[in-house]
């Protein structure tokens, strides 16, 4: 006998989420940027609150003292005595230690060994500067200033003359040398001409397409249309081969070079460095029995402290005593705020006992990774953490979206690295093809991490190859 939805309904209890444990999953779930936003609209909202801010380490998020990290200064101190204390020989065969930097008295200055930063429009300014006489200062901060958020240079070498009433030939130069930057194709001036930038820059290593130069300079259009017959008719050659240009050109060049870099950080030799902290950091402590342990930290605890404005707080503790002093307005407004603010601060505590009590279970379950690396990481997914732990696997989920985690070899990884068990696998293929002494096919690849006792198909390599940015074997 059936029944229908409206009966079902009636006779299942109906459980409706409460305004509380709504906005508790919506503060989980945020990243940390938006936390930070939504602390600082809640200040400045609800008087009944305060919030003491600490700067933070851009390395690893732990607060200031004094104006610099003592964690990062401690670690940073190490590796130069580590670096210093490497085996060195004399011309007496002794072994011997030398300091990296002055004699073992000096004392330590951790702010020279932080790496300073600079966005890219800086990296690629003092680059072109460093070139350059200093009378063409201007003329390159206007040309890097022209550079649109995909690296795409909007001004005319006209213009610049005009401008700077300079020969045309000398903007060309300085074009030429914006040009020959990374990344690969910055400072073009149209799509044709980025994407051939990116080619030479491949040709110079050896990476061969027939084709590609032609279609790129006399049928983008009609690439971008499809057209390949037509394009195949025009070159004397096969349509197959002209998808396969465009496979290339889809796989190997990119038409927005700078997409994502003009607003990130480089490092002084112009790496691109990530601006994320770190939302925990996990950290390696040694036994007195020469073994070790792994410690978490939620730094956000430690980045921001929120309480009850002290005023506030004491009318709502004396509001039954004072109501002949107090308006009904201004009980309500009280009450109101003081609630709000306990509500808040109890939600933003919850969020960082979850995030810590999630963590400390991926670190016991994924100690082997913390270990020995990437190749150790265990399968694990989140209904696995939340059975463990008897939370529903949505909170997981919510606690580890966009959440970042220090490793403590200092890498800042997402916290979903944990839940990627294709990860070990990936690295292993990087190793192979690295390591080749000729190109490997991807049934090679497959053949070979089948001998070493991980079964992938051929297509699962093809893919995971793709995913790592290498090219196949024809053209490696």
């Amino acid at each position: 006998m059936s029944m229908d939805l409206n009966q079902l309904s009636q006779q299942l209890p109906m459980r409706v989420a409460s305004p509380q444990l709504v906005a508790a999953n919506h503060i989980l779930a945020l990243s940390s940027a938006e936390l930070q936003a939504l602390i600082h609209r809640e200040v400045d909202e609800n008087p009944a609150i305060e919030m003491e801010e600490v700067p933070v380490c851009q390395q690893c998020g732990r607060p200031l003292q004094g104006g610099f990290c003592p964690s990062c200064a401690v670690t940073q101190k190490q590796d130069a005595q580590r670096t210093a204390e490497r085996d060195d020989y004399g011309d007496d065969g002794v072994w011997q230690r030398k300091a990296l930097s002055g004699g073992d008295d000096e004392e330590f200055d951790p702010t020279t060994r932080v790496a300073a930063q600079m966005s890219l429009a800086e990296h690629l300014t003092l680059s072109l500067q460093a070139q350059y006489a200093a009378k063409d200062a201007p003329i390159i901060e206007y040309l890097v200033g022209n550079l649109d958020e995909d690296g795409r240079l909007r001004c005319s070498v006209e213009e610049v003359v005009d401008l700077f009433d300079v020969l045309e030939e000398r903007v060309e130069r300085m074009i030429k040398s914006l040009q020959a930057m990374e990344p690969v194709g910055v400072g073009a001036r149209d799509l044709r001409e980025c994407l051939l930038i990116q080619l030479n820059f491949l040709e110079s290593q050896g990476v061969h397409q027939p084709f590609a130069r032609d279609v790129i300079s006399r049928f983008l259009t009609q690439l971008s249309e499809h057209k390949y017959g037509q394009i195949a008719l025009a070159l004397n050659t096969t349509t197959d081969t002209i998808h396969e240009v465009s496979e290339f050109i889809k796989r190997n060049l990119n038409p927005f070079p700078a997409r994502g870099f003009l607003g990130a950080n480089l490092s002084a030799g112009g790496e691109r460095t990530t601006s994320v902290l770190p939302d925990v950091i996990i950290t390696k402590r040694l036994l007195a029995d020469g073994g070790h342990s792994y410690e978490i930290e939620v730094v956000e605890s430690k980045r921001f402290f929120l309480n009850i404005n002290p005023s506030y707080s004491q009318l709502y503790a004396e509001i039954g005593s004072r109501q002949a002093l107090l308006s009904d307005d201004e009980r309500r407004h009280i009450q109101q705020y003081v609630s709000r603010a306990k509500l808040f601060i109890s939600n933003i505590n919850q969020r960082r006992q979850t995030l810590a009590k999630i963590t400390r279970h991926i670190v016991q379950l994924q100690r082997a990774f913390l270990d020995h690396g990437i190749r150790a990481l265990q399968p694990l997914t989140r209904a696995r953490v939340a059975a463990d732990l008897g939370m529903h696997e949505s909170t997981v989920s919510r606690a580890t979206a966009a959440k970042y985690v220090m490793l403590p070899t200092g890498e800042v990884i997402p916290f979903s690295n944990f839940f990627v068990a294709n990860l070990g696998v990936k690295d292993l293929i990087k190793d192979l093809i690295e390591s080749e002494e000729s190109p490997l096919t991807d049934q090679e690849l497959a053949d070979i991490l089948s001998e070493k006792g991980i079964p992938v198909a051929r297509r699962t390599v093809a893919k995971y190859r793709e995913q790592l940015g290498i090219l196949p074997s024809t053209l490696r």
